[in-house]
């Protein structure tokens, strides 16, 4: 594609950077096949080749996003099926990133919008809040219907709908070290995050147990939390920055102390981001070399899991799992083969639904502030893993657990909660959950 920045505007390092990645794309359309708003809506600017001309003409002329733009990059998932896709190696998300900037920087959005996307901000990436903003939205959950009559109240329609009673402080929470069942093969950081130890902290305990069973080290560093995306994708940079550099210092310290082989992830969005964090915090000086170091021994659980394989097995399991890769990993961390090689493994049979590389619609806070593409999405969703008559559904995001459970009765549970079951820890709750109501 060719660009008309000036050299005055190529000054700027995140122009060239933009310049870049709009030159490389040429126009061949591929990405519109595999594009969830585009093979929803149809529409050319609602899809990534689209987007991309919108974006080309606002940085070019340097000019404000107007309220077409604004709703037409609002709906872009960043899924990044896109990337998956092209022949060209076109980084859409760092384009996309960056228009989601200059939208917030350059676009006054209506009161309520505003004022929607200000609560998320403020309540998801802090996990306490979120914790007693649940218990508010679950006593008001009744109130969703009248919500949704009103186009500006529908976000918090979706919001109060997606609610559910919140897990209170677990054990495995707590900062300080887990040691390992036998001589130590390895030493590792495990985030907490934001959203999950609210929903479900039994992700991250069977991760903990499964780990300490293949004599690894956990470790829950002090100061560590949000990654961050929850923001990010909001375009709210200067929010996202700093959750990010908490981080950032808070493993450093680890790294720089005791030391770590490596930072897992159990929400497939975050590890996304957390690798981001090198090419994210690039030209900045106090930060580019430790962000690097972070980003650079990140991994997703199923990822590390991968390298040092499962304990023994106790009991066959036999049961039918529809696997659902999460956009975050299988298009953004390019992690599609593991944990399906893993459930494999442990003894469950694994199929996979038609139309497997397209979104569930969850996409951090999408589901809320796009609730009706999202519904949709999810629906498409949940009829091709229904297809398949699984017992369970497994996959490796929160947001994907959320949303693909809110659209079906099938237990839908982390991969790593089923190989943790395999070899010798407990039955995921909602397995137990269906198991008994039938």
């Amino acid at each position: 594609m060719k660009t008309e920045f000036s050299l005055a505007q190529l000054a700027d390092p995140r122009i060239q950077e933009a310049d870049k990645i709009l030159r490389a794309c040429v126009h061949c359309g591929f990405c519109t096949a595999t594009c969830p708003t585009y093979v929803l809506l149809g529409d050319e600017l609602d899809s990534p080749r689209g987007r991309i001309y919108l974006i080309k003409d606002m940085l070019e002329n340097d000019r404000p996003a107007t309220e077409d733009v604004a709703k037409h990059i609002d709906r872009c998932l960043s899924c990044l099926s896109c990337m998956t896709t092209c022949p060209s190696g076109v980084h859409y998300m760092h384009l996309v990133d960056q228009a989601r900037v200059h939208v917030e920087e350059t676009y006054r959005r209506p009161p309520m919008e505003r004022l929607n996307r200000a609560l998320l901000a403020a309540i998801l990436p802090y996990r306490e809040r979120f914790r007693l903003a649940l218990f508010g939205a679950v006593l008001a959950k009744p109130l969703a219907p009248l919500f949704a009559l009103a186009k500006p109240l529908r976000p918090l329609a979706a919001m109060l709908r997606l609610a559910r009673m919140p897990h209170g402080r677990s054990a495995s929470e707590a900062p300080g070290v887990r040691p390992a069942a036998g001589p130590r093969r390895a030493r590792v950081a495990l985030l907490g995050g934001c959203a999950q130890p609210a929903l479900r902290p039994e992700i991250d305990e069977a991760a903990m147990r499964l780990l300490h069973r293949l004599d690894v080290e956990v470790v829950r560093v002090a100061g560590e939390g949000c990654c961050g995306s929850l923001v990010h994708h909001m375009g709210r940079e200067a929010q996202a920055s700093a959750l990010a550099k908490a981080n950032i210092d808070a493993w450093i310290r680890e790294m720089d102390g005791e030391g770590l082989d490596a930072i897992l992830v159990t929400v497939s969005g975050c590890g996304t981001s957390i690798k981001d964090y090198g090419h994210g915090f690039r030209l900045d000086p106090a930060y580019a070399e430790k962000a690097a170091r972070v980003s650079a021994i990140a991994k997703d659980v199923t990822e590390f899991l991968a390298t040092l394989g499962l304990p023994p097995v106790e009991v066959p399991m036999g049961r039918k799992v529809a696997y659902h890769a999460a956009c975050s990993l299988q298009h953004g961390q390019k992690i599609k083969a593991p944990p399906v090689a893993l459930l494999k493994a442990a003894g469950f049979e694994v199929v996979e639904p038609f139309e497997s590389h397209l979104c569930c619609g969850s996409a951090g806070t999408y589901n809320m502030l796009q609730s009706e593409i999202a519904r949709r999405l999810r629906d498409r969703k949940v009829g091709h893993l229904e297809a398949l008559a699984p017992q369970i559904i497994a996959t490796g995001n929160i947001g994907c657990i959320t949303q693909i459970g809110s659209g079906t009765d099938l237990p839908v549970v982390h991969t790593v909660e089923l190989l943790d079951w395999a070899t010798g820890g407990p039955i995921p709750g909602p397995v137990a959950a269906r198991q008994q109501a039938a």
